[in-house]
């Protein structure tokens, strides 16, 4: 740790110890001759992990020693795991562990610990100043669609578009598309179609997620993708959202792909990709092309795509801090670790390396700027100075919640690709004896209206 971030840290710890009364925790709750041990179960594995031990020392070397409170890191498994583990203790099954103290969970679990009345209300152990602090939709996504406030941000991730600067730096200039153009799902659009003939035939933008596109989509041009728990594909609006994808995946341009999207890009399969912010560390600094030829690949971080006319919005989504219902003593105990970890110093360490954002008004800014100068990476920086313009931009939308919703998700994207690859096999056959456009007509005849028919 560098002098002023020790500093900095130093003062935290003063203004969080200035709150618990010599000698003990707040109304005598803790007492430093006598700690109680919080233990934490979360999902971060390897980079991330390292840097949360770290942080989580820090806090047992200060806060913790000073009020009496040791952070015990005692489950780390992915979050289905974790959910397993959780549901197990909550229907009291035989065999099942001891609920933890404090988890990083995810809404569609927290919903069921909720109604189970197994996790603690945070407004009674954080202030409204405090929770004041936190970007309000963050916030928001916490009460589970109800007013209780069940769970506290930690590390959020968006969406926003990865470009491969390279590749589109020589198309730009043999054609005139100007990057500026990547703003709005039109424009790519167009920009696809004139990659894929000045390309001889190669694709030039990949939207990772086809049911984020549609209900980021939706928001941005005033409606709801999700009518109840079904895709209301009767509105006019779907319509944008279909030319948006499917025109460009049947003539080329746009890819149709199972996976995700640094894949392509880091192979020169596609130009850009609208992507997951905590996916900025998988880009590689070099494309290998399928001859074994490389390339540097000089990575661009672009905003969110908008369609025209429409509102910025965009998808945040990731894990959120929860304590459970025990005593006071260590709910308090609970509650002082998570306001030392999600503080702007804190935070901002643990969400910088890896793509995710941070939770709190003040973490993006000032405490932003300085934290960029730390970064090693350079595609992490880029990243997070684009973000830092989304956050004051861009409205971030938060997913709903409800039994089935996955499946929902799941069947959505295979329906749809599973029409455009049906369509472009087609085209790709009448190819060889009619022109482009009447082979676009032909296979699309219908196409559109029996896919909404049948969802």
């Amino acid at each position: 740790m560098n002098i002023t971030r020790r500093i900095v840290s130093a003062c935290v710890c003063l203004c969080l110890l200035a709150a618990v009364p010599s000698g003990c925790g707040s109304n005598g709750l803790l007492d430093p001759d006598d700690p109680v041990t919080v233990n934490f179960w979360h999902p971060y594995g390897q980079q991330m992990n390292a840097s949360l031990d770290v942080l989580v020392d820090e806090f047992n070397d200060s806060i913790g020693r000073g009020s009496g409170v040791i952070v015990q890191v005692s489950y780390i498994a992915d979050a289905s795991e974790i959910n397993d583990k959780l549901l197990l203790t909550a229907n009291n099954a035989p065999g099942a562990p001891a609920f933890p103290d404090v988890a990083v969970i995810y809404p569609q679990i927290g919903i069921i610990l909720a109604q189970k009345g197994r996790l603690a209300d945070l407004s009674t152990l954080f202030s409204e100043s405090e929770l004041s602090r936190y970007v309000p939709e963050f916030l928001e996504e916490g009460k589970l669609g109800g007013d209780t406030q069940y769970l506290l941000p930690v590390a959020k991730s968006a969406e926003v578009l990865y470009v491969n600067a390279t590749l589109f730096g020589r198309f730009s200039k043999d054609t005139g598309v100007n990057i500026s153009q990547l703003s709005t799902f039109e424009g790519i659009a167009d920009a696809a179609e004139k990659y894929y003939e000045w390309s001889g035939g190669r694709d030039f933008f990949f939207p990772e997620n086809l049911f984020n596109a549609a209900m980021i989509g939706f928001r941005q041009l005033g409606g709801d993708f999700l009518e109840g728990s079904a895709p209301n594909l009767s509105s006019p609006l779907f319509q944008r959202i279909w030319d948006a994808y499917y025109p460009g995946a049947v003539k080329g341009g746009t890819s149709i792909f199972d996976n995700y999207g640094n894949y392509l890009m880091v192979t020169g399969e596609i130009v850009c990709c609208t992507s997951t912010t905590a996916g900025v560390t998988f880009f590689n600094d070099t494309v290998t092309y399928s001859d074994n030829t490389k390339e540097s690949l000089e990575l661009a971080v672009l905003p969110y795509p908008v369609f025209e006319g429409g509102e910025k919005v965009v998808l945040q989504r990731g894990g959120s801090l929860c304590v459970f219902k025990s005593d006071d003593r260590r709910e308090y105990a609970a509650s002082l670790f998570l306001k030392w970890l999600t503080d702007p110093e804190q935070n901002l360490r643990f969400t910088t390396q890896t793509g995710y954002l941070p939770v709190t008004g003040e973490a993006f800014g000032g405490f932003m700027e300085r934290e960029l100068e730390n970064i090693e990476s350079e595609n992490v920086r880029k990243l997070f100075e684009t973000v830092g313009i989304m956050q004051g931009s861009y409205v971030f939308f938060i997913p709903p919640v409800f039994d089935g919703f996955e499946g929902i998700q799941k069947d959505y994207i295979q329906s749809l690709k599973r029409a455009a690859e049906i369509s472009r096999q087609e085209y790709l056959d009448l190819l060889e004896t009619q022109d482009p456009r009447k082979a676009y007509e032909a296979v699309s005849q219908g196409v559109f209206e029996k896919f909404t028919a049948e969802r």
